[in-house]
């Protein structure tokens, strides 16, 4: 009777397949199927960037392209009246537009996020509801408020004299002290369910292991929110906070829609996204040049602060582990 011993039967093992992981597919196949995102992120990103660029360094004349001039673009953008008073302004405003939204829409989103978590009953319902806004166009978004806000017929000052309270109604987008700030509670509201999503994502990540851990240790709800839930949301708080301030930083459909595309009532909502689009089309004979300019200032202003907040928050991160 012959017998068998592992030095007699080779077993064969399979080979590991080329790629990332085992079952990873060929990189040729890989590449077609990437191939039509790259695509059209090279001609709808890249390549308006490289030619904003590109303009930003030569003279116009309307449409036809004159010699190079370097940076005299970019001296008119901070040099020229009106542009060197508005500028500045319209970046103070694009900043406090971020914070303000990042401030509310974060502290509503985590507390509706947690609130949903312990929720059984229409936790998807409510969660659909949150989402629904952001679905929608700004434009669309905004011109929908203006009829709410209207001074005249609108349900908002409608219901406030219904109810007695004719003191507080106001014209609240033409007045200069109250135009901003109803167009970040306006912006937080529109965008409320992407913090909230995300939030609910990070929280039904956390293992229940670390909230009972710190149970056992004699840490209360609170403590245990704060000391172990906060830190692992973490990740959670760098995207949200990035994303945000690119969104608030290329504002543009929802404010012109609120404030018209001066940033009415005297500025008071003027933002970049409005300044561009007036140097661009308002902006005499040399507009491409100088709006060209503008737009390469404001992709260094978004592309480099974000960077830096993605180290800051990755160094976070790592403090965790």
């Amino acid at each position: 009777m012959a017998v068998t011993t592992p030095s007699t039967e080779r077993q064969v093992r399979p080979k590991p397949g080329k790629g990332v992981g085992r079952t990873a597919p060929p990189w040729k196949t890989l590449a077609l199927f990437l191939a039509p995102a790259f695509l059209l992120y090279a001609i709808f990103m890249v390549f308006p960037l490289a030619q904003a660029l590109f303009f930003s360094l030569f003279e116009w004349k309307g449409t036809a392209r004159g010699g190079f001039v370097g940076l005299h673009n970019f001296g008119e953008l901070f040099g020229r009246f009106p542009l060197n008073e508005q500028l500045p302004r319209d970046l103070l405003h694009n900043t406090i537009f971020f914070i303000g939204t990042m401030a509310i829409q974060v502290s509503l989103g985590l507390l509706f996020a947690v609130l949903l978590q312990g929720n059984r009953f229409g936790k998807q319902f409510l969660r659909t509801t949150y989402v629904l806004p952001f679905m929608i166009s700004p434009l669309v978004v905004g011109y929908v408020w203006s009829l709410i806000l209207n001074p005249t017929f609108g349900p908002v000052n409608t219901t406030l004299k219904a109810i007695g309270l004719d003191a507080l109604a106001r014209p609240w987008l033409g007045d200069p002290t109250t135009a901003f700030p109803v167009v970040i509670l306006v912006n937080v509201w529109f965008w409320l369910g992407f913090p909230l999503l995300l939030f609910a994502a990070g929280l039904a990540a956390i293992p229940e292991d670390y909230a009972e851990a710190a149970s056992i240790d004699g840490a209360g709800p609170w403590q245990t929110f704060r000391h172990v839930t906060m830190p692992l949301l973490t990740p959670v708080f760098g995207t949200v906070a990035i994303l945000t301030f690119i969104r608030a930083f290329n504002v543009f459909g929802l404010v012109w829609a609120l404030g018209g595309v001066d940033g009415g009532p005297a500025g008071a909502t003027d933002v970049l996204g409005l300044l561009f689009y007036r140097t661009a089309f308002r902006g005499g004979v040399d507009a491409f040049g100088v709006a060209s300019a503008l737009a390469v200032v404001m992709f260094a202003i978004i592309f480099g602060i974000s960077m830096l907040a993605r180290w800051w928050f990755s160094r976070l991160e790592e403090g965790l582990t």
